[in-house]
């Protein structure tokens, strides 16, 4: 299975990157992680809704022209729906009997995403009711791609 995250901005502090590291190469045995960062929109320190919704209209250009074709298209936003970690890891397994070769996550700027990215979703999906940095949020994403991948095949980082 192949796995894209594509994600706006990049990741800043060290440790960061060392867990992403970490968690790519766990990832590496069960399929291909590809990572996209994307460069969001700079807005004015206080922009107004039509500057976000153009900023976000930009950034949705840029992200679906990354998404693989056969992707099963997953963007991460307060509204998707909350699953639990051995709910992700059933619905990796349904995605591939589908014929879905590729998982894409997409994980927006600090303002979100687009409608129009968010409308050709396959799952809306949110991890919590609560805001996390969107540097954490690709560790955060990253460790529960693992473990459902852990789950699927019976492995002891899940218990």
């Amino acid at each position: 299975m192949n796995i894209t995250v594509i994600c706006l901005g990049k990741l800043k502090e060290s440790y960061l990157r060392d867990a992403i590291s970490e968690y790519s190469k766990r990832i590496s045995a069960y399929g291909k992680l590809n990572i996209i960062e994307l460069s969001p929109v700079k807005l004015p320190e206080n922009p107004s809704d039509t500057q976000i919704n153009s900023a976000l209209e930009k950034e949705a250009e840029e992200i679906l022209k990354k998404i693989p074709s056969n992707s099963f298209i997953i963007p991460l936003c307060v509204e998707g729906t909350l699953k639990s970690s051995e709910e992700l890891a059933s619905k990796f397994n349904e995605i591939s009997l589908s014929g879905k070769s590729n998982i894409v996550f997409i994980i927006g700027s600090s303002f979100g995403l687009s409608d129009r990215v968010k409308k050709q979703s396959d799952l809306k999906l949110s991890f919590s009711k609560m805001t996390f940095p969107h540097q954490l949020m690709r560790v955060m994403l990253l460790e529960q791609i693992y473990r459902a991948f852990q789950i699927n095949n019976n492995g002891k980082y899940h218990k």
